[in-house]
């Protein structure tokens, strides 16, 4: 196999890519907007537009290219309820709606302990297992439908292959289903008794089968043609890595999301309150990790990404120390409790300036998240902010390790996810990121520290 067609589905935006194994390098895509539909039981995902548009762009891309496999790849936090004919007994819900939390205080009772499952408290519909419970209890007589619960990247994998799965890495993310120590699921699915509702675990590189008579005849490609279970975004991001490169390390995976995953840590105890978690990677193995919506927070802040930095403005506001501080948006990530605010006047900044300061925020915050999983060795970046040198240079200044500049593609996430096909052929494209760190960079990293001690402490 050499050609590989990745479904990669983001919370912000959907594409499907053609990664060449020979090459290792993504050689199309094709992409859309991933809307949330408001309408309806709640706010969910319109998984039959993103089925037309997977199916034709896998139509569009393999005359380009004739594709020898699929493969999968999607955001968490999202479980797929079927009934017994295989279709949805209830949409798809939004991870970022609020329903799930009218029912916190029930589900808090029933949900299993941090030291069980790696899995933080999370707000809305963050933690799958609330999502489940707040829909089998607000819908009961829909919810006793439900034949099979697949999580998100194994529905579309079922989708093609017709063979139903849940997989590890997406079960390992801050769902409250998964065990990630004894790998199994958790004491609360039993409790439950939503263990029978779960169709079977899949290691992510498991062949699931062929694509079925009806995808092939949507998409124009072969009956039969391999198609891969799937695997969760952030582990996409990590994978060639563990493939590849000895530990210890950390690859920071940019998108809606920041992730942050620690290969070969140092033993820490993790805060549940700050957003930091065990996720399972590809291989089964516990990870640490811990989060921010990096990705979210810049698409607010800046009108225009496109603005153009130099480096005299960018030193220039390193020694002026402007500063914004956590968080943005608020609720989540490791300042879950801290309100947004400015340490000079926002509304006197010009574009480049507000780039520099919210591109040393976010580093900051990755830096920040890094200590907090106990990171050691090289930080590898990986998917837009890779291609941001302010983010960089402060998260080198800030960390005093390495920076590694990873894949900078908008769909970073389908190399990683190319590999289930085949993980012998998995390479990493690392570059270091170079360069002197002024010392007022340093400077700065110890002062935004030192405010937001301050802050808590206020």
């Amino acid at each position: 196999m050499k050609t590989i067609a990745v479904i990669d589905i983001g919370k912000t935006n959907a594409k499907v890519a053609l990664v060449d194994l020979d090459r290792f390098e993504e050689i199309a895509v094709r992409k859309t907007a991933n809307g949330v539909t408001v309408g309806g039981l709640y706010p969910h995902f319109d998984v039959e537009r993103l089925w037309r548009f997977i199916v034709e762009s896998l139509a569009t891309l393999n005359a380009e290219k004739p594709i020898d496999a699929i493969s999968v790849t999607t955001h968490g936090a999202t479980a797929v309820l079927l009934d017994k004919n295989g279709d949805l007994a209830l949409p798809l819900l939004d991870y970022e709606f609020t329903g799930p939390d009218a029912l916190a205080a029930d589900y808090d009772k029933l949900r299993p302990s941090f030291v069980e499952t790696g899995a933080a408290r999370l707000p809305m519909g963050l933690n799958i297992g609330a999502q489940i419970y707040w829909q089998e209890q607000t819908f009961p007589e829909l919810f006793a439908n439900v034949a099979t619960i697949l999580t998100y990247a194994q529905y579309w994998s079922y989708r093609l292959s017709g063979v139903a799965s849940t997989e590890l890495t997406s079960l390992g993310c801050h769902t409250d289903l998964w065990n990630p120590y004894a790998g199994d699921f958790s004491t609360m699915v039993d409790a439950r008794g939503w263990r029978p509702l779960f169709a079977p675990v899949r290691r992510a590189s498991d062949l699931l089968g062929g694509l079925t008579a009806q995808p092939a005849k949507e998409s124009g490609l072969p009956a039969g043609l391999p198609v891969f279970c799937g695997i969760h975004d952030s582990n996409a991001s990590l994978l060639p890595h563990v493939l590849t490169r000895p530990a210890p390390f950390a690859v920071v995976s940019t998108g809606t999301w920041v992730v942050i995953m620690a290969m070969g840590a140092d033993k820490v105890v993790l805060d549940e309150a700050r957003d930091t978690l065990i996720n399972v990677n590809a291989l089964g193995d516990p990870v640490p990790s811990a989060r921010f919506m990096g990705g979210r927070a810049f698409a607010t802040l800046i009108p225009d990404p496109a603005i153009t930095v130099s480096e005299d403005v960018e030193t220039a506001m390193a020694a002026r120390q402007c500063m914004l501080l956590p968080a943005v948006p608020e609720d989540s990530g490791p300042f879950p409790r801290a309100r947004a605010r400015w340490t000079c006047k926002e509304d006197a900044l010009t574009g480049a300036e507000r780039f520099v300061v919210v591109s040393f925020y976010l580093a900051m915050m990755s830096a920040t998240c890094l200590d907090l999983i106990g990171a050691r060795g090289e930080v590898v970046v990986e998917g837009p902010f890779a291609a941001n040198p302010t983010y960089l240079h402060m998260l080198s200044a800030a960390t005093g390790r390495p920076v590694l500049i990873g894949s900078q593609s908008a769909t970073g996430t389908s190399l990683g996810a190319a590999c289930l096909a085949d993980g012998s052929r998995a390479q990493v494209h690392t570059a270091e990121f170079g360069g002197n760190v002024p010392e007022t960079y340093r400077a700065y990293a110890k002062e935004w520290r030192a405010e937001c001690g301050r802050s808590e402490a206020a």
